[in-house]
C-alpha cells in the first residue's frame, strides 16, 4: 500500500506552509494546494490519506470540494479547518461526513491527533475494501450489472456468456466480498466508493 498522504487545501499560503511544516515534522508525507480545483486536478483516488480543507476559498469552497469528492465516491477523510466557522456550519459539515471541524488558529497537537485518527480510519477503510482488488474484470462487470438489478439471463446476454456462468461468477463475487446477498454487496460497494 502507498504511504498515506496528508493533503492540505487552503488559499492562504502562510497557513499551507505552517501546516506543511507541522505535518512533515510529525513524519507525514504532505501535498498542499492553493485551491480546490488544483487539488482535484492532481488527486488520485487510489492514494490513501486525509484532507485538511479550508472552508472559504474562491471559486470552489471547501464544502463544495467535499461534496464533489463524495460524488466521485471518494472515502478520503476530511478535516475542515476555518477561521470563519460557526455552529450550524460545523454541524452541516459533520452531517455530510466530515471527520472534524476545527477553527483557526488550531492547536498543533489537536490537529495532529485528528490527522492520526483520520489516517487510521482511512487505513481501516482500505483494508475493508481490499476484496475489490481480488475481483477479475469479468466479475466486476457482472457485479455492476447484478447490482443494477439485471437478472442472470440478461447479464449473460449482455456479456455473451451463459446464465450458469453468471451464477458461478456471482457466487465468487459474494464469497470474495464476504457478503451473503446482493443487497449487502451493494452496501459494501457503496462504502468502498464503487468498483
Amino acid at each position: 500500500m502507498n504511504q498515506a498522504i496528508v493533503y492540505i487545501v487552503d488559499d492562504d499560503e502562510a497557513v499551507r506552509d505552517s501546516l506543511t511544516i507541522l505535518c512533515e515534522t510529525e513524519g507525514f508525507q504532505v501535498e498542499s494546494y492553493p485551491s480546490a480545483e488544483s487539488f482535484l486536478e492532481a488527486f488520485r483516488p487510489e492514494r490513501h490519506g486525509c484532507l485538511i480543507l479550508d472552508v472559504r476559498m474562491e471559486r470552489m469552497s471547501g464544502p463544495q470540494l467535499h461534496a464533489e469528492l463524495k460524488r466521485r465516491g471518494s472515502a478520503l477523510p476530511v478535516i475542515f479547518l476555518t477561521g470563519h466557522g460557526d455552529i450550524p456550519m460545523s454541524v452541516r459539515a459533520i452531517k455530510e461526513g466530515a471527520l472534524d471541524f476545527l477553527t483557526k488558529p488550531v492547536d498543533g497537537d489537536e490537529l495532529l491527533a485528528r490527522i492520526h485518527d483520520a489516517l487510521g480510519q482511512n487505513r481501516e477503510q482500505a483494508e475493508r475494501c481490499r476484496w475489490l482488488e481480488s475481483l477479475t474484470q469479468r466479475e466486476k462487470e457482472i457485479m455492476k450489472l447484478a447490482i443494477s438489478g439485471q437478472p442472470n439471463k440478461e447479464i449473460g446476454r449482455v456479456l455473451g456468456i451463459s446464465h450458469r456462468t453468471v451464477e458461478l461468477h456471482r457466487s465468487h463475487i459474494l464469497r470474495k466480498s464476504g457478503c451473503a446477498s446482493l443487497l449487502e454487496l451493494a452496501q459494501r460497494l457503496l462504502e468502498c466508493g464503487g468498483a
